[in-house]
């Protein structure tokens, strides 16, 4: 599911399989989403964007791709939330040759 895309889906209510598909907004987020958490890794992406150090150059690498750079810090802010949480449940330290290896 992408962000912003419309796409074609059923109807939640009275959802039969013959019914014919809506068209519905589809975000990438469901609606009770935690706005506090969301905004606070797209603001460590927005500075660590900018800082010098791995998730830069990684930034950086996404704009070399062609990239827009707004789609590239929302990836920095996915990429970010995917490592905290796996530090997180595993008990890790950071290591940046982890985020090498997924961006290889």
């Amino acid at each position: 599911m992408l962000h912003g895309r419309v796409g074609l889906a059923q109807p939640y209510s009275n959802a039969t399989p013959d019914a014919p598909p809506v068209a519905v907004r589809i975000r990438g987020l469901n609606w009770n989403h935690n706005h506090e958490m969301k905004n606070l890794f797209k603001s460590t992406a927005t500075a660590a964007s900018v800082r010098e150090g791995v998730w830069r150059e990684f930034y950086q690498g996404l704009l070399s791709k062609g990239m827009r750079p707004e789609m590239a810090r929302l990836t920095l802010a996915r990429k970010i939330a995917a490592i905290t949480l796996k530090i997180w449940k595993k008990g890790e330290t950071f290591d940046a040759e982890y985020l090498k290896l997924q961006a290889a």
